[in-house]
């Protein structure tokens, strides 16, 4: 009788670094390794400390089962369920856009903002995983959110974040077309904002596996700047006359984003880039406020 082959780590993680590269994955050899962890319970170390452990049919049924759908381009984060985002790691399903690394620059800024100015109520637009305002709430144990999206999907998404790490007392959710149903007689101190900014003749141009990413949380409309011109125009009834707007912005948008603040009177701006030095924020507020008076700090 035949023996079966075995497969051990090391055999396993060439095989997919293989398989990978011919379906274009981007980096082959690292997605196995991530894969292999996740099936394995283990850290990517142990792959090389036990290079030779064979692997179990169960745990060689899961690992083909998790291969096969990144072979398909699904989002790494989707396979796993769950995105490491500043400190926590966050629930994700392919109802929300995953979080990028670069976004954890703008909760910086934004909580830094709101120490300083002992900012209270906060407002993210958009919310998605909720990871923006739940880190936010995170880190200002002073304030109180409002997140809102248009799907009610990803706020419940939203709102298994907040309750796992701790916030969801603090955390209002809303489901709403951006300011559409919340209380105009309610300002906020912050409103924050990673919005769809990709122009919509440009996602057919976007990596396979960020278009299985939501539509409606990438298509910005024909420039990519719809839903910057619809929170700018917003801000005057929701935003408290000395508060602080931020957003995450898409390449080469940063300074017509500014110039939409600025023709919504919100003259004072700044930009902060992201580690490929690409213009990737824009914080704007009043003349006379405290944030003017701070940009710079804020977003160096």
């Amino acid at each position: 009788m035949e023996n079966k082959p075995l497969w051990t780590i090391t055999r396993v993680l060439e095989w997919t670094k293989q398989y990978f590269a011919n379906k274009g994955i981007e980096n082959p050899r690292l997605d196995a390794e991530i894969l292999l962890c996740a099936v394995l319970k283990c850290e990517r170390i142990t792959l090389y400390v036990h290079f030779d452990q064979p692997l179990d049919d169960t745990e060689l049924a899961e690992y083909r089962s998790y291969v096969t759908r990144r072979a398909n381009q699904e989002p790494l984060a989707y396979i796993l369920g769950t995105k490491a985002f500043m400190k926590h790691s966050f629930k994700v399903t392919p109802a929300v856009l995953v979080p990028r690394p670069e976004t954890e620059l703008l909760v910086e800024s934004v909580a830094k903002a709101a120490v300083g100015a002992g900012a209270e109520n906060l407002l993210d637009i958009g919310t998605g995983s909720g990871a923006i305002i739940v880190s936010l709430l995170d880190l200002l144990p002073q304030s109180r959110g409002t997140a809102v999206d248009i799907s009610a999907a990803a706020l419940v998404v939203a709102g298994e974040n907040a309750e796992n790490i701790g916030v969801s007392e603090r955390l209002t959710l809303v489901e709403s077309d951006l300011f559409s149903k919340l209380d105009c007689n309610k300002k906020f101190d912050i409103i924050v904002s990673n919005p769809p900014y990709i122009p919509a003749a440009a996602i057919a141009g976007l990596a396979a596996d960020v278009q299985k990413e939501p539509l409606g949380a990438l298509d910005g409309g024909a420039d990519g700047l719809d839903f910057y011109r619809r929170i700018v125009s917003g801000c005057e009834i929701w935003l408290q006359p000395d508060g602080l707007l931020a957003f995450e912005v898409g390449i080469d948008q940063a300074q017509s984003v500014c110039q939409l603040c600025r023709q919504a009177g919100l003259i004072v701006t700044a930009v902060r880039k992201d580690y490929a030095e690409i213009e990737r924020m824009v914080f704007a507020t009043r003349e006379g406020t405290y944030y003017a008076d701070h940009l710079l700090e804020f977003t160096s």
